[in-house]
């Protein structure tokens, strides 16, 4: 169990975002901050991303390793796909 509130969680979760954007940005994506709900981080990647075969894997073993390693191991991410900010549970 993640011993910290989702509330907690928001501000170390946009750092560690902040720190992998440069390396989706030297592909041309980008990743947003969307929520965190239940220790599950919610993020938008786009740019080059959107569409990419490899996204994830730069979700799974960029973004939630780094959010791993830097806050809590027990922490997912999930992609939210464009048009589903507004729909989280759903996912």
């Amino acid at each position: 169990m993640i011993p910290f509130t989702d509330e907690e969680l928001i501000e170390p979760v946009k750092n560690v975002i902040e720190k992998v954007r440069p390396s989706l940005a030297l592909d041309g994506g980008d990743i947003v901050f969307i929520t965190v709900k239940n220790s599950t981080v919610y993020v938008q990647l786009r740019g080059a991303c959107v569409g990419c075969g490899s996204s994830g894997n730069t979700l799974k073993y960029g973004v939630e390793r780094q959010l791993k390693m830097d806050i809590h191991p027990e922490l997912t991410v999930i992609n939210v796909p464009i048009g589903m900010e507004n729909d989280i549970d759903k996912l």
